[in-house]
């Protein structure tokens, strides 16, 4: 698949595309394979989002995964800018253990534009699977405002 790399203050991220839509977003990421019009608009979304000048991104996604994982994504990416909710306010909404949402967000195959970082357990953070874990996270809901929650 192809892959482009873009470097923010978050690290290098590296975004997949596979048939029109993408697919996977990774740190540590590296350009590879041909840039197309669909990577090309991605990174310049996360560009414009590391940047503050983007508040919601607007790509085609593919969430490869089961239903349930799809569900969770969904429940994110619909978290506003600045938000937050917990694992169990989406396992209320699909009534299902907030152990099982946090596992489908620790799968997230496209952090940062699926906002899994948004999502909080109800006595703290909870974890990040992206680079630097808790860090990371805390990085980015500094960056979306969202820090006055951390105090």
């Amino acid at each position: 698949m192809p892959m482009i790399a873009v470097e923010t203050q978050f690290g290098c991220l590296g975004i997949e595309e596979e048939d029109g839509a993408i697919t996977s977003l990774v740190w540590d990421g590296h350009t590879t394979g041909e840039t197309t019009p669909l990577l090309i608009e991605a990174a310049s979304q996360i560009r414009a989002y590391a940047e503050g000048r983007l508040q919601k991104f607007d790509l085609p996604l593919r969430v490869v995964g089961s239903e349930f994982q799809k569900q969770v994504c969904d429940l994110m990416s619909a978290i506003p800018f600045g938000y937050t909710r917990t694992y169990g306010d989406i396992a209320d909404d699909l009534g299902c253990p907030a152990q099982a949402v946090g596992q489908a967000c620790g799968a997230n195959p496209i952090p940062v534009i699926i906002p899994c970082h948004r999502v909080l357990a109800a006595s703290g953070l909870g974890g990040f699977s992206g680079q630097g874990g808790v860090e990371g996270k805390v990085a980015l809901l500094r960056h979306e405002g969202a820090a006055s929650l951390l105090i």
